[in-house]
C-alpha cells in the first residue's frame, strides 16, 4: 500500500506536472542507470537507454497501478525491458548473453547505492531466498533470458524453473505486503 504522500506524487505524475517528473528523474536516475549500465555495460548507450526508459515512464504513467505493485519496480521493468529490447535488436534477435557471474543482480545491487528503502528490503528478501530460486529470478529479471533458455542453460525441466519463478515472485509478493 501506497503511502498518503506517495499517492499524491503519483497523481501529479498522472496530472502531467513537470515539476514532478522532474522531482522523479531526479530521485530515480541514479539507481535505474546503475541497473541499465549493469545491462549494456555502455555508459553512453546506458544513458540514451535512460532517456528512452524516461519518456516511455512519462508516456504511460497512467497505466502504472498502484495495486500491483510500487513506482520504482513499475519503472524499473519499464528501463529493464528497454535495455534487453535493444540488446535483442542490435544483436538481431540472436541469443544474447547480457550477463555472467561477475556481473550478477547482487553486484549490480551493491554498485547501484539503492537510495529508497524498499531497494535495501528488495535486496535483503532476494538473499534470503534459497539459492534455487535467487539463481533463476537472476537469469529471467536481471539477465533476461526467458524461462525456456534457462531451463536449458540450468538443464532443468521446464516445469521445475516456472515451479521456481513463481515460488520466488510469490515469496517476494509476501514479504513486500508484510513490509509495508
Amino acid at each position: 500500500m501506497l503511502l498518503e504522500s506517495e499517492i499524491f506524487f503519483v497523481n501529479r505524475l498522472k496530472n502531467r506536472e513537470e515539476k514532478a517528473f522532474a522531482e522523479l528523474y531526479d530521485k530515480y536516475y541514479s539507481a535505474l542507470y546503475g541497473i541499465l549500465l549493469k545491462i549494456v555495460n555502455d555508459t553512453e548507450e546506458a544513458e540514451n537507454l535512460m532517456q528512452d526508459s524516461f519518456v516511455k515512464i512519462w508516456k504511460n504513467i497512467d497505466s502504472y497501478d498502484a495495486e500491483k505493485g510500487r513506482l520504482f519496480t513499475w519503472m524499473l521493468n519499464i528501463a529493464r525491458n528497454t535495455a534487453l529490447n535493444h540488446l535483442r535488436s542490435v544483436k538481431n534477435i540472436e541469443y544474447v548473453e547480457i550477463q555472467n557471474s561477475e556481473t550478477s543482480v547482487y553486484s549490480t545491487w551493491i554498485s547501484v547505492s539503492p537510495k529508497e528503502p524498499e531497494e535495501f528490503f528488495i535486496k535483503d528478501q532476494i538473499a534470503k531466498m534459497d539459492f534455487a530460486l535467487r539463481q533463476v529470478i537472476d537469469m529471467i529479471y536481471y539477465w533476461g533470458y526467458t524461462q525456456q533458455e534457462t531451463a536449458e542453460k540450468l538443464n532443468l525441466p521446464l516445469g521445475t524453473v516456472k515451479t521456481r519463478t513463481r515460488t520466488a515472485l510469490s515469496y517476494l509478493r509476501d514479504k513486500l505486503g508484510n513490509w509495508d
